[in-house]
């Protein structure tokens, strides 16, 4: 009783003492005690700053069913954190952080090429490029997962999707990382500087990609710059920031959530042989293992809406023009949702996660995601059945994009 009393005294501080500006280094290794105990002593949680944070599924899917309450909309929020720079221009214009209309007419032209066909297309080339990679990580007996291969295969995808030429592809990831990292809670000068220098630079180099698509266009059924820049049938297109905007946002969606699936999944099966088990004896379960893996440690951890009028939440009265952050992480563990919520089961169904979020706003590219972590993890296990850590995996740092910046492994 009273380890049981220790235990529950232990979660309360952590839900009571909580600040996601002020994380410590217990939480970026291993967020789920927090997460588990905030669920169950403050589970909508009004943060210092006057911010809520929500950690159970419930709620967040109540907030995904409801744009018109809970927009995506980042102007009022990102103008402080941002001043006028080229970040706040980007992260104001793409996509993800947008409501109806802009949101609704930039998808349809991004999932119009996206299509389960399209996906389908793309499989033999992704299945090349994962076969390349293991045969320079079997020459070279030891490996980093990150690095070698989980970093390589969506930046070569989303380079294939904007037809962006192989040889200028080397700045792409360094970029996205910048661009991203400039949206965890807290932001460093040097943080905003990388990510102010990073758009920038996109930029210049997206203004002659975009001229010479002008001048030699693609096929919109496979391009997606293509049909960014053709616009829709009705004549409708983007303006020109609009589409550089959501160039940048095409390589960020696709980038570091993939990458951190990929390294996240076989990290994840080094601490779970018996799964690793069942998908050695067992192929066929890998679809569902790749939903698990975006489950039980998902890519992305937080969403974020501004509320845009008086609401409620589980009870909680949340003010117009409050800022709310979604704990996807949380969510995922939800044991009113996921039975043994902490034990990685390749063979979990139904998994109604929310690594891809829920509703308007559900990622257009799931499906390629998918794909290209079913390639990756199925053909990794098939050539290293045996693979085994190398050294100490060194986290990412991050707490709104969970991952790894290297895992050394032996593969031979």
């Amino acid at each position: 009783m009273a380890m049981v009393e220790a235990s529950l005294t232990d979660a309360r501080a952590l839900a009571e003492n909580f600040d996601l500006r002020a994380l410590t280094p217990e939480f970026y290794e291993n967020p789920y005690p927090t997460y588990h105990a905030l669920r169950r002593f403050d589970t909508v949680r009004c943060m210092p700053d006057g911010s809520y944070f929500l950690t159970r599924y419930a709620d967040c899917v109540a907030v995904y069913r409801d744009p018109a309450t809970f927009s995506s909309d980042k102007h009022a929020e990102f103008l402080p954190k941002f001043g006028k720079t080229p970040l706040y221009e980007h992260h104001t214009t793409s996509l993800v952080f947008n409501d109806p209309p802009l949101h609704t007419r930039v998808r349809r032209l991004i999932a119009g090429a996206l299509t389960q066909r399209a996906v389908n297309e793309m499989e033999p080339a992704v299945t090349a490029l994962v076969e390349r990679l293991l045969d320079m990580m079997a020459q070279k007996h030891h490996a980093d997962l990150i690095e070698d291969f989980a970093a390589a295969i969506p930046v070569e995808v989303i380079g294939n999707l904007l037809r962006v030429p192989h040889d200028e592809r080397g700045p792409l990831r360094g970029w996205s990382l910048a661009i991203l990292g400039a949206l965890e809670p807290v932001l460093t000068e040097e943080a905003a500087a990388r990510g102010n220098r990073a758009v920038e630079e996109f930029l210049e180099y997206l203004r002659k990609l975009i001229a010479d698509r002008r001048a030699r266009p693609g096929d919109p059924n496979r391009d997606v710059l293509t049909r960014l820049i053709q616009g829709e049938h009705d004549g409708e297109r983007l303006t020109e920031v609009e589409l550089l905007q959501n160039c940048i946002f095409i390589l960020n969606a696709g980038h570091e959530t993939t990458t951190n699936l990929i390294g996240n999944a076989l990290f994840t099966l080094l601490e779970w042989q018996s799964e690793r088990e069942r998908l050695l004896v067992n192929p066929a379960l890998m679809p569902t293992a790749v939903e698990e893996f975006l489950r039980f440690e998902s890519s992305n951890q937080f969403g974020n809406r501004m509320a845009t009028r008086q609401t409620v939440i589980s009870g909680v009265e949340i003010p117009a023009g409050a800022f709310i952050t979604l704990c996807i992480g949380a969510a995922n563990r939800d044991p009113d949702v996921f039975p043994e919520p902490d034990r990685l089961d390749v063979g979990r169904s139904p998994n109604r996660h929310l690594a891809f979020g829920f509703g308007i706003h559900q990622c257009a590219g799931l499906n390629v995601a998918r794909m290209e972590a079913r390639i990756a993890i199925s053909r990794f296990l098939a050539r290293f059945p045996n693979y085994r850590l190398a050294g100490k995996p060194v986290r990412g740092g991050r707490a709104r994009f969970r991952g790894f910046l290297s895992i050394p492994v032996e593969v031979a």
